[in-house]
């Protein structure tokens, strides 16, 4: 099926997402331009959160709340992925404390990939085939 106008945005933050999961990965490949080192990879993975991961998650939180209240099915997987979106917080707000920053980040990266393909798969399949009216007004600020 192919994508909803409405969630294009939010698939191609994914995208970038997924990117970041595979390079904060234990055993990440070498990608041209970005440092192997743990903490240039736990820096990058600062920037990446402030800047992508902050403001994704808000929208996501709009499209929930538009969403919610029409169909059990969506309450449901949006109540999931709401606490997916608290534990995936949690686990990057401790990194900063951690001793065991590569494995910390392999973990964040593999719940963050988890999450997304659930969104991406599941979540966004339901709502396009039960609650096209009410993608049809999400409207997203530039």
């Amino acid at each position: 099926m192919q994508r909803h106008s409405a969630l294009i945005p939010l698939s191609h933050e994914h995208k970038r997402l997924l990117f970041v999961c595979r390079y904060l990965k234990k055993d990440a490949a070498p990608y041209e331009g970005f440092p192997l080192e743990t903490q240039a990879r736990f820096e990058y993975m600062v920037k990446v959160f402030q800047e992508l991961m902050v403001p994704h998650i808000q929208k996501e939180e709009y499209l929930f709340e538009k969403c919610a209240g029409h169909d059990s099915r969506v309450d449901a997987l949006i109540a999931e992925l709401q606490e997916e979106h608290r534990v995936i917080s949690g686990m990057y707000s401790a990194i900063t404390e951690s001793t065991r920053l590569e494995d910390d980040m392999d973990k964040i990266a593999n719940s963050l990939e988890t999450h997304i393909r659930k969104e991406e798969r599941v979540f966004f399949q339901l709502v396009q085939e039960i609650l096209p009216g009410i993608l049809e007004n999400i409207r997203w600020e530039k």
